[in-house]
């Protein structure tokens, strides 16, 4: 049996793109969250009941006031947090459907970025992980501009 510091945590997010310009360069979304003075994806913990994909874009617009449709799954990352506890966020790439960024309590500033800077930006290095999976093989690929 997990005791409470052992729990698991279990939460989902999605890593926000567009293609921008005419050349459609993609840009993914990164949100800065005061509290941790971080840049990440935008993730939360699940409610019951929730699946993982239904956490994933109900947090994306929570966070950023943007609606989304999740594409493909980019899989899971696994650590613990900031009290130790284990948590495991799934992620999916997702694309804005409408909806307009807002600060809030959780999030004070969104960027859009090309990979390469968002590289550098990104605090974790399991977010900068969860990137590379997404643009192997050229992806995201399978929603044109």
């Amino acid at each position: 049996m997990l005791t409470d510091q052992q729990a698991m945590v279990r939460a989902a997010g999605g890593i926000i793109w567009r293609r921008s310009g005419d050349r459609g360069r993609l840009e993914l979304a990164l949100v800065h969250r005061a509290a941790y003075d971080d840049w990440t994806f935008p993730k939360g913990k699940l409610v019951e009941g929730e699946t993982d994909q239904e956490a994933a874009l109900r947090e994306a617009e929570e966070e950023t006031g943007l609606r989304c449709r999740a594409g493909d799954f980019l899989g899971k990352v696994r650590y613990r947090d900031r009290r130790g506890r284990l948590k495991t966020v799934a992620y999916w790439e997702m694309r804005v459907s409408g909806g307009r960024f807002r600060s809030n309590a959780e999030v004070d500033e969104l960027r859009w970025l090309t990979p390469d800077i968002a590289l550098q930006l990104l605090t974790y290095r399991q977010d900068r992980r969860l990137l590379g999976t997404l643009l192997k093989g050229d992806r995201p690929r399978h929603w044109n501009h």
